[in-house]
């Protein structure tokens, strides 16, 4: 018998703005919703510079991980959408700071635009803890 998934909504942040969740827990993982660099107030960032916005977007993934007892040493993988390729580097080693030496899969997609006019959006895949 399959169990259900199970859908979670952050208590620490923003509530989702659309039809959506947060996360879904379903079969040992949890699937994050693709994470903008918006603050648990709503305030889009889209005039913030690069390093704030993917600090903001970190700070997200971190929250809504660790509601569900995950950490970023817990992500399998990881899907970047950037609106400026040219910032992949720079995007590259603000990454490599946040995970330190832990390095799951990962995918960057370069994207003309994004809601809000935003740098990027990162959506993640974790492991739950047994």
């Amino acid at each position: 018998m399959m169990s259900q998934p199970i859908l979670i909504n952050s208590t620490s942040g923003l509530p989702p703005a659309g039809h959506y969740s947060h996360a879904v827990c379903a079969g040992g993982m949890i699937y994050l919703s693709g994470q903008l660099p918006v603050t648990p107030q709503g305030v889009a960032l889209s005039n913030q510079p690069f390093d704030i916005q993917v600090k903001q977007v970190f700070t997200n993934i971190e929250g809504i991980l660790a509601g569900c007892h995950c950490t970023v040493n817990s992500l399998v993988q990881v899907r970047v959408y950037l609106c400026d390729i040219a910032l992949w580097p720079h995007f590259n080693a603000l990454y490599a700071d946040w995970l330190g030496p832990h390095k799951p899969a990962r995918c960057i997609v370069p994207v003309p635009v994004l809601h809000h006019d935003l740098a990027l959006e990162i959506e993640v895949v974790a492991l739950l803890p047994t």
